[in-house]
């Protein structure tokens, strides 16, 4: 039942057990942010309103109390003036209900109104000196461990309003160009990466002689092991096949031990798979999406709340640490401007090699073609040659590169022997690095197969099944692996085609300007914790 219709009186009151409907049909409920936009004409200046939310801040006085709510619609908080007697059990984080007239408030004010309240209800009470968010500085680390509270937070709250605008504007995006949106599965026969960063499952309880335990390595639900996705491209790549565009933004999971900045266990991504010959196609969807994306959020306030909610997470002692508008601006106008700049993986390895010659740069990993890309690196790309901007790097050794991906149709090798490359490529944003990945997938059945089985090859069929990553199967791979039904899709009717995989959670890393992907996901996962 709506909080507009049922009231409680405050509980902390005696004889307060008894409820009533509210009697004037003139109150309005507003949220905090669409009370806050209120300008009420001159003949309206004792308009009446209702709002709901929990306490951030109150000042008892001796005559009057000063109250600051919020309730996630805004990193703004609402200004109340109360009584003594109303503000009686009134604490940080309590919730509830405020009655009165929105009035202009004294000259000198932040807020252009204010409201006095004439009724105030206690919803919910806290226990204030236990309640873990105190209105004092706390440290990530600390903020990480009750995701649960860190919710209430104006910054998670912000967040949380970007990712329910941003799927809008992701879902109208595709629908608009013609691509269907499914729903891909989150228990997968097999590790899409290869690099064997895989949870599998497994049942809390065993269930004797039904299966097989010692050939499975335990008790098994679906007779064989069985994983969380890593990523939902094969399995868009069968929608794919009668659909011809489609997408999904789902979650993903990698058992990386990685305690970085920009990795977690669980995040989302935004996934493409579409008929196409050409990779310059797949890179220019991409960045169609992305800028498309921003030009969306342009639409509401974040860009202005976002700073404000950084520096009342950040007070007292991060101040430094806080981006002002003009630098987060600076990155969404990079992001619109001008096509990115595209070079190769070749051309990108001669010039960090240039650089290291000449001695502008030392790298910690000399940069060696055949090698994949370090950080130190990525960052040195997307610094000299996008100057701000996105860039993409194309058609890496395919050594280094799962089995599906097509190879390119001229090696960039400088015709150096044995240099063969995949048409891919990533996408690297400053800072945060590499953001997207995609390719053309290898549609031809036989070079598919011979794929799987080349021990050079960065993901086999044996690495899928749980063996050594680079082993060769024993098996045939029409011999019920478990990339069977992959092969199915070439064996029956397959047509060129590609796609890719946006991080999600590191584009709202860069976007924000949040430095630690743990502190944009609200659950964030990582080795060694999984709170809540």
């Amino acid at each position: 039942m709506s909080w507009r219709f049922l009231r409680h009186r405050n509980p902390l009151r005696p004889g307060s057990q008894c409820s009533r409907f509210l009697s004037s049909v003139n109150i309005q409920p507003h949220n905090i942010a669409s009370a806050l936009a209120l300008r009420p004409s001159n003949d309206q200046e004792d308009s009446t309103i209702e709002v709901f939310g929990a306490v951030r801040s109150i000042r008892k006085q001796k005559h009057c109390a000063f109250l600051e709510l919020g309730d996630g619609s805004t990193v703004h908080s609402l200004h109340a003036v109360l009584n003594p007697d109303q503000a009686q059990g009134l604490s940080h984080g309590v919730s509830v209900a405020l009655q009165g007239l929105w009035r202009p408030a004294p000259p000198g004010k932040t807020q252009s109104h204010e409201l006095q309240a004439r009724e105030v209800t206690i919803i919910g009470t806290t226990d204030s000196e236990r309640y873990p968010i105190q209105k004092k500085f706390q440290t990530a680390e600390f903020l990480r461990s009750i995701p649960h509270l860190r919710l209430r937070l104006p910054l998670q709250a912000l967040l949380a309003r970007m990712r329910s605008e941003s799927e809008f504007l992701l879902a109208r995006h595709f629908r608009d160009r013609g691509f269907l949106r499914v729903q891909p599965p989150i228990v997968t026969s097999s590790d899409c990466e290869g690099a064997g960063e895989v949870f599998s499952l497994a049942t809390t309880s065993r269930i004797p002689g039904q299966y097989d335990e010692k050939a499975h390595g335990g008790p098994t639900f679906f007779r064989k092991p069985k994983f969380l996705t890593v990523s939902s491209q094969l399995h868009l790549e069968a929608y794919m096949q009668e659909h011809s565009k489609v997408w999904a933004f789902s979650p993903t999971f990698r058992a990386e031990r990685s305690d970085t900045s920009r990795h977690v266990s669980e995040f989302w991504m935004v996934e493409v798979e579409m008929r196409t010959q050409s990779l310059e196609e797949i890179m220019d969807v991409a960045e169609d999406m992305i800028k498309s994306l921003v030009q969306g959020l342009r639409q509401s306030p974040f860009l202005d709340e976002l700073v404000v909610a950084k520096r009342l997470k950040e007070k007292p002692h991060a101040e430094e640490s806080v981006e002002d508008k003009e630098s987060i601006l600076s990155r969404w106008n990079m992001l619109e401007e001008k096509s990115w700049p595209r070079i190769t993986y070749t051309q990108a390895m001669q010039l960090l090699q240039a650089t290291v010659s000449s001695g502008e740069s030392k790298f910690v990993y000399y940069p060696s073609w055949g090698a994949g890309l370090q950080l130190e690196h990525e960052r040195y790309i997307a610094s000299k040659v996008g100057l701000g901007q996105p860039v993409f790097v194309t058609d890496y050794p395919q050594t280094i590169k799962p089995f599906y991906m097509l190879p390119s149709v001229t090696d960039h090798d400088d015709g150096a022997a044995g240099r063969r490359t995949a048409a891919c490529f990533d996408l690297l944003l400053p800072e945060v690095c590499e953001v997207v990945g995609g390719s053309l997938r290898e549609h031809r059945l036989e070079e598919l197969e011979l794929s799987m089985q080349t021990p050079d090859s960065e993901l086999t069929l044996s690495g899928l099944s749980g063996g050594a990553e680079n082993e060769k199967p024993a098996a045939p791979v029409n011999g019920g692996g478990d990339l069977d039904w992959y092969v199915d899709l070439r064996r029956f009717g397959s047509v060129p085609h590609g796609g890719f995989g946006l991080g999600f959670d590191r584009l709202l890393c860069y976007l924000t300007g949040i430095r630690n992907i743990k502190d944009v996901v609200p659950w964030p996962r990582f080795h060694g914790r999984c709170d809540c």
